[in-house]
């Protein structure tokens, strides 16, 4: 009995080594000793040590109990070996173990961390009794394994109509599944039935953080913070959270204020809300925040995580510093396959071809082991540059590669280099060469090269294919209409406008006569600076020029830079407008934005179905190749 409670205190202390030296030296042991021994491994982590103990203890003349088989399928579960978790629920259905309620619980849990969550339900129905980790475990599952986050609800209400009364944990999952389903109504239905029957959450920091996870994904700031400011205990992921959910609101205010108040606090800083945080001012394109925070985690010791190193790398690219991204990839002490996957990815977007292409060759130099996304930097590098020798090279180092899987964006890559070459027979019999079966978006790509290269033979064939695959996607019938357009076919190009019209276009914004209004003010003084003149190839009638300019004027990425104008954009000087287009950008949109960035003295960031588009001072920074 002495040597079992050593080997229990020993694991439960997180020293299975020295259980283990106990259990070693037992002249006699009994299921308890094993029991204890798997219970310390399992603790400290290690759960085949624990399933390799169990092994050994079937060669021996000690037959399991409850609390063996239980920890072993726990085991199962967590290392995610299915077979063995059958085995193991195949001898408790021989010893009659398996209708003991914790057996029968962890029997469900292993079958849903496995994935299968059918025979977890099947297991669950099948049990004689069921308690409150039953119902859990089964909840549980559904969300946090198996993304079965409507099922996790519809579970949670059956069993308050079966008179069971749920506890933290119980809350803490069907949050988290009101979380995935971004479902605020019933997550705010959860929160009133917490309150109302009493359940305190704030010394409860599991189901406060979840309630905080679900607020911020939700956009609901407000309620987040009254949570937050409930909670006794604070942890490091509801800081984060909290911080995270502001900052990607762009109230960098609060977000800045939190975070100093985080600092001050007891709770330790971690890597990961760090770049996690860098992150955010890296994809808002917050220099200034970026560098403040670039300069606080040199004073922390997790600041020289790997990870931490690269959000800073992707900050300083993605804020278009090149020269300081090179500085300082050049002097971080250790790299990893993301560190110069960044890089390359950087220097692609900044249209620094041949860059990515010398640093890629770097990296092979190096025995880096390359994977499948840093190919598919380099070849999107390669394709925003035109590169296409370099391209084709690269492209049959990775087919000849036994170890890569090729996807579909590694052809797509190569579709557009070919396409934009005006290799357009080229481009589609790569396409129908694939393995894999071709996407809307590879075909998508291919008919934009039909359009940059006028061939209507092909874009018409390819629009067949598009149509047939998605019949109801308005992009393929808009760019299929500005081909006709530009090829002088505006009878068709006019009947293509009208269904997709028909499918998803009005014009009922309430404030679409004043983003007209705005739109034409800052055109005429373009005008007026800039000798700005409209493109009107890009128009869509085969009208009066008049009646083109005024169709331009009703392209989306204008629309929503009207919008934001009008919403007080022009009254933030210097400011930042960020615009998301599902189609590449067309040449009078380009050449308007550019100089309204020069004339308004604001920065347009647009990322369209291809790349990121910099607007700054009259210029791009695609160097007008997009």
């Amino acid at each position: 009995m002495l040597s079992n409670d050593l080997i229990d205190l020993y694991g439960k202390c997180g020293r299975a080594g020295m259980s283990r030296d106990v259990f070693d030296r037992m002249p006699h042991r009994n299921v308890v000793s094993w029991t204890a021994l798997m219970c310390g491994y399992l603790h400290d982590g290690n759960a085949e040590a624990a399933l390799m103990c169990f092994c050994q203890m079937r060669r021996s003349p000690v037959e399991p109990n409850e609390f063996t088989l239980s920890t072993s399928v726990k085991a199962c579960g967590v290392a995610r070996v299915l077979d063995h978790g059958m085995q193991v629920h195949g001898l408790s259905i021989k010893t009659g173990f398996d209708t003991v309620c914790v057996v029968g619980n962890c029997i469900i849990d292993m079958y849903a961390r496995c994935g299968e969550i059918d025979e977890a339900a099947r297991m669950f129905n099948a049990m004689p009794s069921i308690n409150l980790i039953s119902w859990n475990v089964m909840i549980a599952g559904h969300v946090l394994e198996n993304n079965d986050a409507e099922k996790a609800l519809l579970l949670f209400r059956e069993m308050q109509e079966a008179g069971e009364v749920p506890d933290e944990y119980t809350f803490t999952s069907t949050l988290k599944a009101c979380n995935h389903l971004g479902d605020i109504k019933r997550g705010s239905q959860i929160h009133a039935f917490l309150v109302t029957s009493g359940f305190g959450i704030s010394g409860r920091p599991a189901v406060a953080g979840s309630l905080v996870d679900l607020y911020v994904k939700c956009q609901s700031m407000s309620e987040a913070r009254k949570v937050f400011d409930q909670m006794e205990d604070k942890n490091v992921i509801s800081w984060s959270a909290l911080i995270l959910g502001y900052a990607r609101e762009e109230d960098l205010g609060h977000a800045m204020e939190l975070f100093k108040q985080l600092e001050e606090s007891s709770v330790q800083i971690d890597g990961f809300v760090l770049s996690s945080l860098i992150g955010v001012f890296a994809d808002f394109a917050l220099l200034e925040q970026g560098k403040q925070m670039h300069a606080y985690a040199i004073k922390l010791s997790c600041g020289r995580d790997i990870s931490v190193a690269n959000s800073i790398l992707d900050m300083y690219l993605k804020c278009g510093l090149t020269d300081e991204a090179e500085k300082f990839f050049s002097e971080m002490p250790a790299k990893n396959v993301v560190s110069w996957t960044i890089m390359i990815t950087g220097f692609g977007k900044h249209s620094l071809g041949k860059e990515a292409v010398s640093l890629f060759k770097d990296m092979q130099l190096e025995k880096v082991e390359l994977d499948s996304v840093t190919y598919l930097a380099v070849l999107s590098a390669c394709s925003h540059s035109g590169l296409i020798d370099e391209s084709q090279e690269i492209f049959s180092s990775l087919c000849a590669d036994k170890r890569m899987k090729r996807q579909v964006e590694h052809y797509s890559c190569m579709v557009d280099v070919l396409g934009r070459a005006g290799r357009i027979r080229e481009a589609k019999t790569l396409i129908e060469s694939m393995q894999m079966k071709p996407t809307v978006g590879i075909w998508q790509t291919l008919l934009s090269a039909c359009r940059v290269h006028g061939d209507l033979e092909t874009s018409r064939e390819v629009g067949e294919i598009l149509m047939k695959m998605d019949e109801l996607n308005p992009v393929n019938y808009v760019m299929i209409s500005n081909i006709y357009l530009e090829a002088g076919y505006w009878r068709e190009s006019q009947k293509i406008r009208e269904e997709v019209k028909e499918k998803s276009g009005d014009d009922t914004h309430p404030l679409i006569d004043s983003i007209h209004d705005t739109l034409k003010e800052m055109e005429n003084r373009m005008k007026e600076e800039l000798g700005y003149v409209n493109q009107v190839r890009f128009a869509l009638h085969d009208v009066e020029d008049e009646s083109k300019v005024e169709s331009l004027r009703v392209h989306s990425e204008k629309l929503a830079i009207g919008l934001a104008l009008v919403s007080g954009g022009l009254e933030r000087k210097e400011g930042v407008i960020r615009i998301f287009k599902n189609l590449r950008i067309c040449g009078d949109c380009h050449e308007y934005i550019k100089c309204l960035s020069k004339v308004s003295s604001m920065t347009f960031m647009v990322r369209d179905a291809n790349r990121f588009h910099k607007f700054q001072d009259g210029l791009c920074s695609c160097k007008d190749y997009w």
